[in-house]
């Protein structure tokens, strides 16, 4: 596949006209602005990132699957795994990601799509060490997945959800692009907060290059923190351009706890769609100007039916600002059913506050 390129054309010289009037006097020269200042404490870029890959590198496991799909016939049965009408058995199909242990124990968080519909999984460690893994339990809406080897005394790594990367903090993915095993790559977090089509996840954007089988690896701090679950990237020839995508270490770490827990996740629900406010619909709103989540609907009968209308926008949920559709639905969805969110809300031009009880998520409710 032939990479997209594009050409930027810059100009080679810039020509300015003589002007026919008397040179004016040379100004002095300005005084050189003054240094930056570093805050206390801020992370310094390391003479090299050996140390920290030594340590956090055993913790990081190869995964490969093996799934064998299934067919149907031409009267719309479901056919034994395997089997193609007419053609026999059909090949097995083969795949490869990375994960890391957050446990001695033997968890293991990956992504999802890593391991969905394997009916077999192997990790394998660092020091050539092989583990037939079971699944506990995935999110396909996050994209998370947490395995279990039946081994003690494993390296680990924790999720660093305090450590609040910022735009340009120093971050090292580790994994298994291409099949090839550990692999270490630096860069930067280049911007978070970035939507990219997932409801309930807000990813940080880096520029450490991750491909094909770095899905399911962790990104990491140079304090050895895990920070992200690295699982997308933007590429227009399907290798990496410095754009990958990864899941936030707090979210991460709490759908993890709950696969470990109970296999599944458990989120709140309101009973409303929702949309972003758009500059157009906030100046039909008569509220120009004013960011926030619009309700585009209500579910009769749901959580949220008596205390909001189509037509409001909410700017706020228990004192914390939302600034568009995505941030209302993970505020919800991250609330546990029976919490009371108190929003604020801007109905006929007017703000006042809300408050609504979630329940659980009806598709979650079977099982």
């Amino acid at each position: 596949m032939s990479a997209r390129t594009i050409t930027l054309a810059a100009a080679a010289a810039l020509i300015v006209a003589a002007c026919e009037r008397p040179a004016a006097p040379a100004p002095e020269a300005a005084a050189a602005p003054p240094p930056v200042a570093i805050p206390a404490g801020a992370a310094q870029a390391p003479d090299s990132f050996a140390p920290i890959i030594r340590r956090v590198a055993p913790a990081v496991v190869s995964i490969d699957t093996l799934a064998v799909g299934g067919a149907f016939a031409d009267d719309g049965r479901m056919l034994p795994p395997g089997v193609v009408p007419g053609f026999g058995p059909r090949p097995v199909r083969r795949g490869a990601g990375s994960g890391f242990l957050i446990s001695a124990d033997g968890y293991v968080v990956t992504n999802n799509h890593v391991v969905e519909g394997a009916q077999e999984v192997v990790v394998s460690l660092s020091d050539g060490r092989q583990f037939r893994a079971r699944l506990l339990g995935r999110d396909p809406p996050t994209d998370i997945a947490v395995l279990k080897v039946d081994a003690q005394g494993l390296p680990y790594v924790s999720f660093g959800r305090q450590a609040a990367p910022q735009v340009g903090d120093w971050v090292v993915a580790v994994g298994n692009p291409f099949g090839l095993g550990g692999t270490a790559t630096a860069g930067i977090v280049s911007a978070y907060g970035r939507e990219i089509g997932e409801a309930y996840v807000s990813y940080l954007q880096i520029d450490a290059p991750i491909n094909a089988g770095n899905s399911g690896g962790p990104s990491f701090d140079l304090q050895g923190r895990v920070v992200g679950v690295n699982t997308a990237i933007f590429s227009p020839s399907g290798g990496s351009v410095g754009i990958g995508f990864a899941i936030p270490a707090d979210l991460a770490e709490d759908v993890s706890r709950q696969l470990i827990q109970s296999g599944r996740v458990v989120r709140g629900y309101l009973g409303v769609s929702v949309a972003d406010l758009t500059p157009a619909v906030a100046a039909q709103l008569g509220i120009g100007g004013q960011r926030g989540a619009l309700i585009a609907g209500i579910v009769r009968g749901g959580p949220a039916a008596a205390a909001l209308r189509p037509g409001d926008v909410v700017t706020a949920v228990n004192g914390e600002a939302v600034t568009g559709a995505g941030g209302l639905t993970r505020r919800i969805a991250g609330a546990k059913p029976g919490d009371t969110l108190r929003l604020r809300v801007i109905r006929d031009r007017r703000a006042g506050e809300v408050s609504v009880r979630t329940v659980r998520r009806p598709d979650e409710l079977s099982g």
